[in-house]
Parts: C-alpha cells; structure tokens; sequence
C-alpha cells in the first residue's frame, strides 16, 4: 500500500482519481463544513485576551 496502489487514498491522492477510497463527495462536503466554521472560530479567537505572562519575582537582598 503506497503511492502506486490504485486501491488506497495515499495512491488515489497520486494519481489523481478518486473512488470507494477517496470519495469525492465527501471530500467536498467535509471542505464545505471547513469553509463555514473559520467566520466564528476567528472571530472567538480575536476576542480572547493572549495568557498574561508569568513574572519572576527577584530575590530580595539576603537579611545579614
């Protein structure tokens, strides 16, 4: 099963075609399901605020 097997997706992919393995319809309705969710996703994303930084403390002088 590689690039030159007709029957797997990985050789479907290679060669071009598409069938039991590679189904064509699938394919489009999975990229159409992709291409709707980014418009909310990005926006939800934009929103959140980045995770402040940790800062570390600097030991203070030693009491002598």
């Amino acid at each position: 099963m590689g690039r030159g097997d007709k029957k797997s997706k990985k050789g479907k992919r290679s060669i071009g075609s598409y069938g039991v393995s590679r189904n064509r319809a699938a394919i489009k309705a999975r990229l159409k399901r992709a291409a709707s969710k980014p418009e909310a996703a990005v926006a939800a994303v934009a929103e959140e605020k980045p995770k402040a930084k940790r800062v570390v403390r600097k030991k203070e002088a030693a009491a002598e």
